[in-house]
């Protein structure tokens, strides 16, 4: 029986070695992390450091970025649309005649004005009442119209796009043309109806010779008008109405005879942002591309400060300068646009301040890496 028990012991010494070996293997992997543990870790805390960095020069986090608009809206119309969510029209009409002909503004508020209408429209229906002929009312409605049809539709690809949607999206936009044509009429020089109808263009299919036609008369009224351009550029790239080369064509087209200030150098930008599907920044990097940075670069700086659309360049500057490792001249678009992150390219993102945010403090970081490094 001795020689037994020796003899399982003699057996059972591998088995024992084996179960301390493992247990030393399970003891090192939780208190001792792997080298990919290590290097997220040492990420997470260099992220963490870049956002502090980010947060002493000024620049609000995540949760504090509003996700409504490219930028702060003047008091004035900050001021109307509150008295529009309080069922008063007269404010926002009176900012409307006094903006005039001034076709980029008039375009911007009448857009902001609408998309509310659009949610909730019983100031408008008031308005409406007892100004039956203003076109300033007029044209709220159409774009209002056209605005609800694509909130229909949903922001999905038409692959998840419903029946249901499809039809609410479709029977909107085409009763949008009537007052589309209507808001024309009665202010014929207004080019802002005309834009509200390229988002028609879009969702019905319009033919190419269609859209010429209807770009004719946005340009006898405004040649280089940013809201139209953006408009149209989306008209003609590949995932609607265009192609690849059309976007581009047109981009070019419009950045070239446009004088400067007007922004419109942001067209090959976002032409190239729609129609890149690269993994990495080599597309980003070329002459061409880097050429298109420098002329929006010059087109932002001769702009008017107060122009609605240039924070939109702004955003797009600061993306672009950063894929470009220019990470200061980044950072100083960022800081003028930190805040509000509603434009291109955070836009097309779910977690549009997060991804923002993220960018932003990677150059933040690599500005201060700079800075610290051995001259």
């Amino acid at each position: 029986m001795t020689v037994l028990f020796w003899i399982l012991g003699i057996l059972a010494v591998p088995t024992l070695i084996f179960v301390l070996w493992l247990a030393w293997v399970f003891l090192k992997e939780l208190f001792h992390p792997s080298p990919d543990d290590d290097a997220e870790a040492a990420e997470a805390a260099q992220a963490a450091q870049a956002a502090q960095a980010a947060e002493r020069l000024g620049l609000l986090p995540a949760e504090r970025q509003n996700t409504d608009l490219a930028a702060p809206l003047p008091a004035k119309w900050t001021a109307a649309l509150n008295a529009v969510r309080g069922g008063d029209w007269r404010p926002a009409a009176g900012l409307l005649a006094a903006i005039g002909p001034d076709w980029e503004r008039r375009s911007a508020l009448v857009y902001l004005l609408a998309d509310h209408a659009a949610e909730e429209d019983g100031w408008l229906l008031d308005w409406e009442a007892e100004r039956h002929d203003d076109p300033d009312a007029a044209v709220v409605r159409a774009r209002s119209t056209v605005i609800l049809a694509w909130k229909l539709r949903g922001a999905k690809t038409a692959r998840y796009t419903t029946r249901e949607q499809a039809e609410g999206f479709h029977r909107t936009l085409v009763s949008a043309r009537a007052e589309i044509t209507r808001a024309a009429a009665l202010n014929p020089d207004d080019p802002t109806p005309y834009i509200a109808e390229i988002w028609v263009a879009l969702g019905l299919g319009y033919p190419n010779a269609e859209m010429d036609k209807l770009w004719a008369e946005i340009s006898a009224r405004a040649p280089h008008h940013y809201e139209a351009h953006f408009s149209a550029l989306q008209y003609w790239c590949a995932k609607w109405r265009g192609s690849e080369r059309l976007a581009f064509d047109f981009a070019e087209r419009a950045a070239a005879g446009a004088p400067l200030g007007s922004l419109l150098t942001a067209l090959p930008l976002i032409a190239h942002f729609e129609h890149d599907d690269s993994e990495d920044t080599a597309a980003d990097n070329t002459p061409e591309m880097l050429a298109r940075v420098e002329a929006a670069l010059q087109d932002a700086a001769a702009a008017d400060p107060s122009h609605p659309r240039l924070p939109e360049l702004r955003h797009l500057l600061a993306f672009y300068l950063y894929l470009q490792d220019r990470n200061e001249a980044a950072l100083e678009q960022f800081k003028l646009v930190d805040g509000h992150v509603n434009a291109l390219p955070w836009r097309y993102r779910g977690d549009m301040a997060g991804h923002y945010c993220r960018v932003r403090d990677t150059v933040v970081r690599a500005v201060r890496e700079t800075a610290a490094a051995p001259a």
